[in-house]
């Protein structure tokens, strides 16, 4: 009797973690034109991939923007938007990075009643334990920064409401930087410099 072809188990296991939806940081790299931002989200809108984080900022490369945008897929989903985004006449360059592949980190503020902050004792050890500092304090209300990352932000934010008194939060999107030397869009633009120069 012929046994059934079993697949190796590494093969199983890598075909679970492609289809495994995990948060994706993408930076896309394009020049400065109106209406490329409406282009880019509209590729998550299709793909029906909500967009967790969107920061945009000048890069390092006089006149390009660069654009970094947190979103949870699977591989398989992250790498054709990723190709449609690169398809877009004014983007230089998409890439997609796992949390391990950046240095990355987010800006939160949190507004609280300033009598529940110094009336009870465990917000300003909250406070020291997340490593957050108060930027404004009033007879009103008290503004607290905190700096770091997605989840740590989040449990501050938890942790805080817990107490009482919290009016407003407010989290920035996520800035990332590669481990890589150069940002890799510097490679393309060279291939395109050494690419135009043959022409002439």
């Amino acid at each position: 009797m012929t046994e059934p072809a079993h697949c190796p188990l590494s093969i199983v296991h890598l075909n679970d973690m492609e289809n495994e939806k995990r948060l994706y940081t993408l930076i896309v790299h394009s020049e400065n034109i109106a209406g490329i931002l409406n282009q880019v989200t509209a590729v998550f809108t299709r793909r029906q991939v909500n967009i967790e984080s969107l920061n945009v900022s000048a890069s390092s490369i006089p006149g390009v923007h660069r654009y970094t945008i947190t979103a949870m897929a699977d591989k398989e989903t992250i790498v054709k938007i990723v190709d449609q985004i690169e398809k877009k006449v004014d983007v230089l360059q998409c890439q997609y990075f796992t949390d391990d592949e950046i240095f990355m980190q987010e800006v939160a503020l949190y507004k609280v009643v300033t009598s529940v902050l110094t009336e009870n004792p465990e917000m300003s050890k909250i406070i020291r334990r997340y490593g957050a500092k108060l930027i404004e304090v009033n007879s009103t209300f008290s503004v607290i920064e905190k700096s770091g990352l997605t989840e740590d932000i989040i449990a501050l934010n938890h942790e805080l409401t817990a107490q009482g008194g919290m009016l407003q939060f407010v989290s920035s999107g996520r800035v990332a930087i590669t481990r890589a030397r150069i940002e890799h869009v510097n490679e393309y633009l060279d291939k395109m410099e050494a690419r135009y120069g043959k022409k002439e």
